[in-house]
């Protein structure tokens, strides 16, 4: 038997926080009280000290590379450096190599994570022009979603046959989430550039090339489809004020039909800070103006966004150091998310229960997962601990991705992950690891 009893922890859970103690047994969370006792020795005591104690993030938008890009990353390291950073549960992307758009190959990734994944996990299946029967055949239970490139990005999976897609949209038995941006305005923009520039393109002009006008045109044409066929659709990483106009905050969650996520650099950089990142911070959808990242942390306050997720998408620095056309987009960010976001709340612009809100309540009601996001009895074990007042800054002997670099490089934050459980095992604690493998499958009450 395995037993925590975290004492004297500011909890913060449903949009309250409030001072307690948690009492972990094996998987799960047996009492949440202002006060327990210990009623056997053998317990495990950890004394929070007025620390914060969170549910594990739920991040359900990763890239971690295994099959076929392992230089970069695999599921064993990601998952690593997610919880050290707070996540204890991910949906992890198709984009691979094969692609993950058969039931054989997600069953064989999931082979891979029931060996290797600190986190707990889930896989979204890839859509495709030709796959439409074996989308039909997914078990919504066991699986997170299905993916969708309505642009093309890392992997070239780009589905733009208009019928197929709206049979998609119609057949599909698990939410829909989709890359928006129209891959005409993109190609339209970057021929232009690549007329005055060649393949050296100023760094500078990637929000121009892959614009607004392209994601709120993709945007806009995804939920129009949805309200056309009734389908269950999250929109990806929102980069743009414009596109908050499409989404609603009416609805509690639970009875939202369209939904929207945005990501941590969506939020934290603007097209500012390409002349000193360069291309370490070129995403897809690109980073763009100061008004749009103010905007977009507007838009999550007032709940048109829903869910706040990484899209963590690393490559190695040689790969990145390259000209504009040879450059991958995406960057490692898994680790240092919620530090980061953390910092929206030392500025005043966050309250600590509207973050927990988006990055550990909301993915859960979202995607339906079974018995986690939550601090409650009856719910599995994995929990954070906060500490908002241990600075420390970002440097590459602390970095945990196996690309080894991190675009918060020399940030320092505030706040920090003093420990993690996975399942009631404790699995991070202050920098460093116990190697034991928790993360378990993810089920989904649909």
């Amino acid at each position: 038997m395995r037993e925590y009893l975290i004492k004297n922890a500011k909890i913060v859970n449903e949009g309250k926080t409030f001072e307690g103690d948690v009492h972990i047994k094996d998987d799960w969370i047996v009492e949440v009280s202002s006060s327990i006792s210990a009623k056997t020795s053998d317990i495990n005591i950890i004394d929070a000290g007025g620390k914060h104690l969170i549910p594990g993030v739920i991040d359900d938008q990763v890239h971690f590379r295994e099959p076929g890009l392992t230089h970069k990353e695999t599921i064993l390291t990601g998952s690593k450096a997610a919880i050290s950073g707070g996540i204890t549960s991910y949906f992890e992307m198709p984009n691979t190599n094969p692609q993950t758009t058969t039931i054989e190959k997600l069953e064989e990734k999931f082979s891979i994570a029931k060996e290797n994944s600190y986190a707990n996990y889930s896989f979204m299946f890839g859509g495709t022009n030709d796959n439409l029967e074996e989308i039909k055949k997914i078990n919504p239970k066991t699986t997170a979603a299905l993916k969708l490139f309505l642009g093309s990005s890392t992997g070239n999976m780009l589905v733009d046959n208009e019928k197929v897609l709206e049979q998609i949209f119609k057949h599909s038995p698990l939410i829909i989430a989709t890359h928006c941006e129209d891959e005409d305005t993109v190609k339209r923009n970057l021929d232009a550039y690549l007329e005055t520039y060649g393949e050296d393109i100023p760094i500078k002009y990637h929000p121009a090339i892959r614009s607004e006008e392209a994601c709120y045109l993709s945007s806009s044409k995804a939920v129009a489809l949805a309200k056309k066929t009734g389908a269950r659709l999250h929109v990806f990483h929102l980069s743009t004020a414009k596109e908050l106009k499409l989404f609603s905050s009416k609805l509690p969650l639970k009875k939202k039909k369209i939904t929207a996520e945005v990501c941590i650099h969506h939020l934290w950089f603007d097209d500012t800070d390409y002349e000193k990142k360069g291309t370490l911070i070129k995403w897809n959808p690109a980073v763009k103006t100061e008004k749009d990242k103010e905007q977009l942390l507007i838009g999550l306050n007032k709940n048109l966004i829903d869910v706040v997720a990484t899209d963590h998408a690393p490559h190695t620095k040689a790969e990145k150091n390259n000209v504009y056309t040879k450059a991958p987009s995406g960057g490692p960010l898994v680790q240092h998310a919620l530090p980061a976001m953390l910092e929206f709340y030392h500025r005043g612009k966050l309250s600590l229960e509207k973050i927990v809100e988006k990055m550990c309540h909301n993915p859960a009601i979202l995607f339906d997962v079974d018995q986690r996001g939550f601090i409650k009895e009856g719910y599995k074990a994995d929990l954070v601990l906060l500490d908002l007042k241990a600075p420390w800054t970002v440097n590459s002997s602390n970095i945990f991705y196996k690309c080894g670099w991190s675009p918060f490089e020399g940030t320092t934050f505030k706040s920090r992950v003093t420990h993690t459980f996975v399942n009631g095992h404790l699995v991070y604690e202050n920098f460093k690891f116990n190697e034991g493998k928790f993360g378990q499958r993810l089920e989904f009450n649909r």
